[in-house]
C-alpha cells in the first residue's frame, strides 16, 4: 500500500480516537485563518480553535490576528521540518484544530508543540511590531547595556517584551481554564510553553550594520534581533530529546510537578517536561497516535535517527531509483542573461517496509 493509501486507513481507524487539546486548537487557524479580512470583531467568532479569553483577546486585538495565523503556519512547518528525520515527524499537526493522542495527551511530542508555539507566536508578534505591520507597537527599545565604542546602538530591533506579553496572554489562555483537562497535563503545559519563550528570548542576538567610506566599516550601527524559528526549533528539539517525566505532587498548598524518578530536585526552568511515556511509532495504530513509519524514506549510509536501520524499526528496507532533471552547466553571459543546458541525474532511494 501507498504512503497515501496508509494514511488514509490511519484517518479513517482514528475518526473515532480523536480527543479535543484546547491548548493548540488555535494551530487550526491555518484552516481559515488566511480568508478572513480581520477587520471586524465578528470575525472572530468564525473560526474554531479558540477558547473564550482567546476570542476577547482577538476582539480587542485584531490587528495581532494575521501575526497570529502567521505563526501558526509556522509551527506547522517547522515542527515537521525539525523532526523531518524521526520516527515521529509532526504529521499530525496537520489535523489541527483536533488532535490524535501523541499530541493531546502529556507526551514529549505534545511537550514540543506546545513550547514551540508558545515561542513562534511570540516571535511573529515581536518580528511585525519592528516591521512596522503593527500600529499598537514599534521597534524595541534601546538595549540598557552601554554600547562599545566601536558600535553605536540603532536599527530597530525585535519588540520582544511587547511579543512575550501578548503572546503569553494568548497561548497561556486555554491551560489556565479548567474545562482543559486534568490539572496536572495543564500544569505540565503551562510550564512547556515558558520553556519555549526562555528559548526566544535566549535566541536574541546583537546583530550589526556597517557604515563608512567604500565599503569600511568603520561605524557599527547595532540592535538586539530574534534568530530564525528553525534555531529556535532545533533548541527545543535538543530539549525534547532531554525532557524529563514528572508527576504531580501535593507541595504545601500547592500541586506541583515533579521528576518521577524521584530525584530530591525540582524540575528546571529550562527543560520540557512531559506525563506519559510515548510509543515508538514504528507501527500504525491510532489508539496511540502513531502513524508509523511503513514507505517512509530512509538513509542507507547514516548512523543517526534516519538511518533505515532505526527508522524502518528492523523491518528493512526497499530501493528505488529516481531520475532528477536539473539546470547545469550554467553560463552568465554579458549583458545580462543566464543560460543553462538540463542535465539527468539517477538517484537511489530507499524506503521502510
Amino acid at each position: 500500500m501507498t504512503a497515501y493509501g496508509n494514511f488514509l486507513l490511519f484517518f479513517v481507524m482514528s475518526l473515532s480516537v480523536i480527543y479535543p487539546c484546547t491548548g493548540i486548537s488555535w494551530l487550526g487557524l491555518t484552516v481559515n485563518g488566511s480568508s478572513v479580512g480581520w477587520n471586524q470583531t465578528h470575525h472572530c467568532k468564525l473560526l474554531d480553535g479558540l477558547v473564550p479569553d482567546q476570542l476577547q483577546l482577538c476582539k480587542r486585538n485584531l490587528e495581532l490576528m494575521h501575526s497570529i495565523v502567521h505563526a501558526a503556519k509556522l509551527t506547522k512547518s517547522a515542527c515537521q521540518s525539525t523532526f523531518s528525520d524521526m520516527r515521529w515527524n509532526c504529521s499530525s499537526i496537520e489535523s489541527a484544530p483536533h488532535f490524535t493522542p501523541d499530541l493531546a495527551k502529556g507526551t514529549r511530542e505534545a511537550a514540543f508543540v506546545f513550547s514551540l508555539a508558545a515561542a513562534v507566536v511570540s516571535h511573529a508578534i515581536a518580528r511585525a511590531c519592528a516591521s512596522g505591520e503593527l500600529p499598537s507597537c514599534s521597534c524595541a527599545p534601546a538595549p540598557s547595556e552601554q554600547a562599545a565604542p566601536d558600535f553605536r546602538w540603532g536599527g530597530c530591533g525585535d519588540n520582544v517584551r511587547y511579543g512575550l506579553q501578548m503572546g503569553s496572554a494568548f497561548s497561556d489562555a486555554p491551560m489556565r481554564n479548567r474545562r482543559s483537562g486534568p490539572q496536572a497535563f495543564r500544569l505540565m503545559q503551562l510550564h512547556n510553553t515558558a520553556v519555549g519563550r526562555q528559548a526566544l528570548m535566549d535566541s536574541l542576538e546583537m546583530k550589526c550594520k556597517c557604515h563608512g567610506v567604500s565599503g569600511s566599516c568603520s561605524v557599527k550601527t547595532c540592535w538586539k534581533g530574534l534568530q530564525d524559528i528553525n534555531s529556535i526549533s532545533a533548541d527545543l528539539k535538543s530539549k525534547y530529546l532531554s525532557a524529563t517525566k514528572v508527576i504531580p505532587r501535593q507541595i504545601g498548598t500547592r500541586r506541583q510537578l515533579v521528576p518521577r524518578e524521584m530525584e530530591v530536585r525540582p524540575v528546571g526552568e529550562n527543560e520540557l517536561v512531559y506525563l506519559v511515556s510515548s510509543p515508538d511509532y514504528c507501527s500504525q495504530n491510532a489508539k496511540q497516535g502513531s502513524f508509523g513509519t511503513i514507505d517512509r524514506q530512509c538513509n542507507k549510509t547514516a548512523t543517526g535517527s534516519e538511518s533505515c536501520g532505526l527508522m524502518c524499526c528492523g523491518r528493512g528496507y526497499n530501493a528505488y531509483t529516481e531520475v532528477l532533471v536539473e539546470r547545469c552547466q550554467c553560463k552568465y553571459h554579458w549583458c545580462c542573461y543566464v543560460s543553462c543546458k538540463t542535465c539527468h541525474r539517477t538517484v537511489e532511494r530507499y524506503v521502510c517496509k
